[in-house]
């Protein structure tokens, strides 16, 4: 499966969510760092669903960019 991950940098660190798995967030001092950081939450929760016998959401988020022109 392949979840959407959102990376937003901060003034002085950076962090990451899931959107499809509500909680699954973390932050770290570099993108690096955060993308290490993000796969282990996701393994992790999924692993604890598992455990718990719940449904696994499929991956239903998708990301896109818009560009937007400034004045001619």
């Amino acid at each position: 499966m392949t979840y959407t991950v959102i990376y937003e940098k901060g003034p002085t660190s950076w962090g990451a969510y899931v959107p499809d798995l509500p909680g699954v967030i973390t932050i770290g001092d570099s993108r690096e760092e955060v993308e290490c950081l993000i796969q282990e939450a996701i393994q992790f929760h999924l692993e604890g669903m598992r455990d718990e016998g719940l449904d696994i959401p499929p991956p239903a988020s998708f990301a896109d960019s818009v560009e937007i022109r400034g004045p001619a």
